[in-house]
């Protein structure tokens, strides 16, 4: 009889019940109010209704990947984060926080994440310059050379 188990004669491979083990419980809410958010992968703006029921996927740079009960996986930037019952803030404290300008773009784009992988577009090596200048009239101009992995990357 051949066995079509995969083996792990080492023993490096945690087992099911190890995986299992460190997986976070899963989070239901209610969407409280009507809620703006993008669809992911394709990045087609859609629009949850109060009483809608998801599940939360994972919370990343203060934005939210949610899926709904139809299948839909959304994603809820976070000036809409009240409407699942979660608080705001990421943006708002590297804003106000001390640091150069160039500091907090960084910081920002470390707040955006690929919704299939927890992990951000800066550390994924997709930002590859940061420039920042100061214009005549005031205010700044930001340039970013980057390559992206999908329209509906968090």
């Amino acid at each position: 009889m051949v066995s079509w188990q995969r083996r792990d004669p080492l023993g490096l491979q945690p087992t099911a019940k190890e995986r299992n083990a460190s997986m976070p419980p899963q989070e239901y809410v209610v969407v409280n109010r009507e809620c703006e958010a993008v669809q992911i992968p394709e990045g087609t703006p859609a629009l949850l209704s109060p009483g809608t029921r998801v599940r939360i996927m994972q919370s990343l740079g203060g934005s939210y990947t949610v899926v709904t009960e139809r299948g839909y996986l959304l994603r809820i930037d976070e000036t809409n984060a009240d409407a699942i019952g979660k608080a705001p803030g990421t943006t708002h404290a590297i804003l106000t926080a001390a640091g150069s300008l160039e500091d907090k773009v960084w910081a920002l784009l470390k707040t955006c994440y690929d919704p299939e992988i927890p992990v951000n577009v800066v550390d994924l090596g997709l930002i590859y310059n940061c420039e920042v200048q100061d214009l005549p009239e005031g205010g700044h101009r930001v340039d970013i050379k980057m390559t992206l992995t999908a329209p509906g990357c968090g």
